[in-house]
């Protein structure tokens, strides 16, 4: 089972908040949301297959390649395992794409859901560096590739926390482990373009910096494309890719009044 932490709320019948972090990162990224959340919310944050706390679990070193519909049952089998029915998903990144999983393929276990810095196309930026990492990925040391990307997804200098946040969590994994990771990565395409042209019925709330240039475009246009009311895009300026990391403040608040 995944490694988690529980940040329980004293009344027993508040509901629940579940944090998925992205590849590379672990539950360590939303050390800014957990005092807030844990005043209105119980709070569950989970650490993804070989990362942070869930890394010494060898058992998944077996698995030759993951997909997203085991990383979802994962999280699911942790829900199960604490008896919380159902709860509000907040992702970041590549996270977001897992709760989505998670709400089309469980869907009686979402409530809403919050979309941090979220993927929905992969842009020819993005897929120009995918591509080099499949070239690459066997030759290079997995950090160097992870290195790149951070820079291109978080170019500017104001940036500089996010990316060394991410690269500090991506230290930690294991060569092989990032290999597995990347192949996931490289195969979201056919998911993505099934999120994009349908939609779940869930409440979800997209967070996005208006710096995030990989992927705010894509979720505009689509949002712009869909019209419905239950899908909503919060931007928040002068902000990257890692929203709750560079403004949590704004992220807190946008993210509580939502859910409230």
């Amino acid at each position: 089972m995944l490694h988690y932490k529980i940040f329980k709320h004293p009344e027993e019948s508040t509901p629940w908040v579940t944090f998925i972090h992205g590849a590379g990162g672990s539950s360590a990224i939303w050390f800014r949301q957990v005092r807030e959340f844990q005043e209105a919310f119980n709070v569950l944050m989970v650490d993804l297959r070989g990362h942070g706390g869930s890394k010494q679990h060898l058992h998944w070193q077996n698995f030759p390649r993951y997909t997203f519909d085991d990383i979802a049952k994962d999280v699911i089998e942790v829900l199960d395992d604490l008896n919380i029915q159902q709860s509000h998903f907040v992702g970041i990144s590549l996270g977001t794409i897992i709760i989505r999983e998670i709400a089309e393929n469980h869907p009686d276990r979402v409530s809403k859901m919050i979309m941090g810095g979220a993927i929905l196309k992969l842009n020819f930026r993005s897929q120009l560096l995918m591509r080099m990492g499949v070239l690459f990925k066997s030759v290079v040391p997995y950090i160097l590739l992870y290195k790149l990307f951070a820079w291109v997804i978080m170019p500017k200098k104001k940036h500089k926390e996010s990316r060394s946040l991410f690269v500090r969590e991506a230290k930690k994994l294991y060569q092989k482990e990032f290999i597995r990771w990347f192949r996931l990565a490289t195969e979201i395409n056919p998911l993505l373009s099934g999120h994009r042209t349908k939609t779940t019925h869930h409440p979800t709330l997209y967070v996005m910096g208006d710096e995030d240039h990989m992927f705010l475009p894509a979720i505009q246009k689509v949002l712009g494309q869909l019209q419905v009311a239950h899908l909503q895009l919060a931007v928040i300026p002068q902000c990257g890719h890692v929203v709750n990391v560079e403004k949590p403040d704004e992220f807190n608040r946008i993210s509580l009044g939502f859910l409230s």
